[in-house]
């Protein structure tokens, strides 16, 4: 049985649709990633989720127990449920131990207590217990606010773009550190991101949003290789379209780059990165830029080259 369930989601504002019958199970200790571009509904999803947004239909079950939303349940929320925002929401004039200790205020002390302090272990925070949020990194602020959702141990927690406000050293070192610990614990997570990367460091579980629907749902292999639109394509690269052929495109990593044969084209750009040169080559039969890895860094602005593909290589994708 399920320990975690959304069924028929919808949210519309003003008319305008935020979700469509948005459904999902999980079993404890799950851990999804959803991703989607701004706008998709994520942010909404996670509220209703938790209790704090209410819903036009649909319902969320935690352990067969409805989660109620705020027209239902005078005071909104669940400590079985935590909702962590980009936002650190800290208290500023509360040290690390103190906001970490909050939650547990009304709990038995030595619970309390001893929960403070494995957090604090856990979290590596144990050298920075007396510091102030002010005094803190972004990252080291949001290890805080994780912390603290989890002192009550909730046994959902959703994660609303907690990574987007850091810089991507503080981001990565964050995630790894994070992903070692939720896969310590028990814990169901929902990840919501516009950043696919951001997702895949944490699980390879995604659902694509678009608009408020679920346009697709799998591993980072299922998708990337079998998208079923060009919106879940491009999530994972530019996508370059063929000549002649309707609803053709492969990825730049596909094309072939050769002295002859092929489309003719002229390398116009070329952008160094860290596993390969990315080149702009403008095909002289269609006129249209295409985007190709160069990975043994051989091509240069101006050149003149073919570009080849296998034919199993070209994704067949609606827009």
């Amino acid at each position: 049985m399920s320990s975690f369930i959304a069924k028929k989601i919808k949210k519309t504002y003003a008319g305008k649709i935020a979700l469509s019958e948005f459904s999902l199970e999980m079993n404890r200790g799950d851990f999804i990633s959803i991703v989607g571009e701004s706008g998709s509904g994520k942010s909404t999803l996670l509220r209703i989720m938790a209790g704090l947004e209410v819903q036009d239909s649909g319902q969320v079950f935690l352990e067969n127990e409805e989660i109620l939303n705020p027209k239902k349940k005078l005071v909104p929320g669940y400590d079985e449920v935590k909702l962590i925002h980009q936002d650190y929401h800290l208290f500023p004039n509360s040290t690390v131990s103190e906001n970490i200790r909050r939650p547990l205020l009304q709990y038995d002390k030595n619970y309390a207590k001893a929960r403070e302090e494995k957090l604090l272990e856990q979290f590596g925070l144990k050298e920075l217990q007396g510091r102030f949020p002010r005094q803190l990194s972004g990252g080291q602020q949001q290890k805080v606010a994780i912390a603290a959702a989890l002192a009550i141990e909730p046994e959902v927690l959703l994660l609303d773009e907690p990574f987007s406000s850091l810089d991507t050293i503080q981001k990565h070192q964050l995630i790894d550190e994070l992903g070692d610990l939720f896969k310590q614990w028990k814990t169901t997570v929902v990840f919501v991101t516009h950043d696919l990367d951001d997702a895949l460091r944490l699980t390879d579980n995604l659902i694509i949003l678009k608009k408020g629907k679920v346009v697709q749902k799998g591993n980072s292999f299922e998708l990337c290789t079998h998208p079923q639109s060009q919106y879940v394509a491009r999530l994972f690269s530019p996508i370059n379209p063929i000549p002649g052929q309707k609803d053709a495109y492969l990825r730049p990593n596909e094309v072939k780059l050769r002295s002859k044969g092929g489309l003719l084209g002229h390398v116009v750009d070329l952008r160094f990165l860290v596993h390969y040169n990315l080149l702009q080559i403008k095909l002289k039969e269609s006129n249209k830029i295409w985007e190709v890895d160069d990975p043994h860094r051989k091509y240069q602005v101006g050149d003149r080259v073919y570009v080849q593909w296998e034919e199993e290589k070209v994704m067949l994708l609606p827009s």
